[in-house]
């Protein structure tokens, strides 16, 4: 409508961000529909804009069936179509996104390859560390992400794709040379309306154009989409799959395991603990050899990838019993740290969690269950409550747990929790402060957000317990 002949100098989805030249996308959400901010924008200089219903305004307008699907290729077209060029590696799944993408980067650039990482503890563009606001950003920002890191010399990415961007075409337009697939566990469901949905989100990926598509077979869903695509496969568990992870053995400084690969055989070490770990290193092995990374250089840079924050991470002050700091937020999450935790524990297992609010309520009495389970003091407190009340949200994780064998505490202030927790801990005891990983603030009702970092409120406890009275 209107005049057609624009010159576009920058494109928004925000109306805070047009300006002068701008094409807006007039993008309805879940509580605001950018139709309404079309006057605000075009006197901000907007040229023009994408719109889903015609708008009686004074700049040309493209009306298409969905303002939020037609941001990809629209964005992907003005920054040059960078992925058609960048090599991009996306990880989906419930669990081991981060960890996966962070052990495929590292692989890359001990092979020598420059590579950029986008996910949900941080981004990096050309070697520089970004933060973030969500995993997979809206297609606008990842397009011109991908942009700048092909201008800062990046020849590949590895990213997480979330379901959300998959549902919401974030992930459109994305060339992907790697489609890799790690679990699916309840988790979302305030999202999707099912786990058939949810995992149909995940499918997306699978049905875009992807070089190599890459599945983990110990999870069901993972043999549904080696059954439907033409998938390399990976097995943490020894099942038959193209590569399969054998002979595995744990220690506190991680888990060493022979890749099989056909008829060869690679020794792989990884500095996580944990069999959940065993399968993100290996699917992260495997990537790294369908973009050409040799096993022997794929295998150096395993062995030498740094930490993930908040993944397992642990946390010493010279106490006498080990302290673990995990993202986990999820039953089948809970359940894999719990058990990591417990081989590596002469002692007692003692877990601090709770649940989030304005998310997926029904998986609450699930992760008290996975802790009161497999732990022997469980503490159950605040994550991120959001606009609900914390205490309705403890008490419903408390309900799980109140099956288990574990010793059930009940504490809803999360610093009081983890110096109770600290506290109680005795040499050869293993905490694990679960749920928040590598997060630096808690999210109360409105949006307000208070600073707090597990790991540094675990830290300055254990000072206090280790100075003098």
């Amino acid at each position: 409508m209107g005049d057609g002949d624009v010159e576009v100098a920058s494109l928004a989805y925000d109306s805070r961000k047009a300006g002068p030249g701008t094409l807006f996308f007039c993008v309805v959400g879940e509580k605001r529909d950018g139709h309404e901010f079309a006057e605000q924008v075009i006197r901000a200089g907007a040229a023009a804009l994408v719109v889903e219903r015609e708008l009686e305004v004074t700049v040309p307008q493209v009306v298409v069936p969905s303002a939020r699907a037609a941001m990809a290729p629209f964005a992907a077209g003005f920054w040059g179509d960078p992925t058609a060029t960048l090599k991009v590696v996306g990880v989906t799944g419930t669990n081991g996104k981060t960890t996966t993408a962070y052990l495929i980067r590292e692989i890359l650039e001990a092979a020598g390859i420059q590579a950029g990482l986008m996910g949900t503890v941080k981004q990096v563009v050309a070697g520089a560390e970004e933060p973030v606001e969500r995993t997979t950003p809206e297609a606008i920002d990842l397009q011109q992400t991908f942009r700048r890191m092909l201008e800062g010399g990046d020849e590949a990415c590895a990213m997480e794709v979330s379901s959300h961007a998959m549902a919401l075409h974030r992930a459109d337009a994305i060339h992907f040379d790697v489609a890799l697939f790690t679990n699916l566990t309840q988790d979302h469901l305030d999202f999707h309306a099912d786990m058939e949905d949810y995992f149909a989100a995940k499918r997306l990926l699978f049905e875009a154009e992807s070089e190599v598509r890459i599945v983990n077979v110990d999870d069901p869903y993972g043999k549904r989409l080696a059954e439907e695509f033409d998938c390399l496969t990976f097995s943490a568990e020894g099942a038959d799959a193209d590569y399969r992870a054998t002979d595995v053995e744990f220690d506190p400084t991680g888990a060493t395991f022979t890749a099989r690969i056909g008829e060869t055989e690679v020794r792989l070490k990884t500095g996580m603990p944990g069999h959940f770990n065993v399968a993100n290193a290996l699917g992260a092995f495997a990537a790294a050899g369908a973009l050409g990374v040799n096993a022997e250089t794929a295998a150096a840079g395993l062995a030498g990838a740094a930490r993930v924050p908040g993944r397992f991470e642990p946390i010493d002050e010279g106490q006498g019993f080990a302290v673990l700091v995990d993202y986990a937020h999820t039953p089948d999450s809970i359940e894999n740290v719990l058990r990591a935790a417990r081989r590596l524990t002469t002692g007692r297992v003692i877990a601090v969690f709770g649940a989030g609010g304005d998310r997926d309520k029904a998986k609450r009495p699930l992760m008290g269950r996975a802790g009161g389970t497999l732990s022997d003091l469980a503490i159950v407190t605040s994550d991120n409550p959001r606009s609900e009340d914390p205490e309705a949200i403890v008490a419903e994780v408390a309900a799980g747990a109140a099956g288990g064998e574990a010793e059930l505490v009940i504490e809803v202030d999360r610093h009081a929790a983890i110096a109770l927790a600290l506290g109680r801990a005795e040499p050869g005891d293993t905490v694990v402060i679960a749920g928040k990983g590598h997060e630096q603030g808690q999210e109360f009702e409105g949006g307000r957000k208070i600073p707090f970092d597990d790991r540094e409120v675990a830290r300055a406890e254990l000072r206090k317990l280790g100075s003098p009275a």
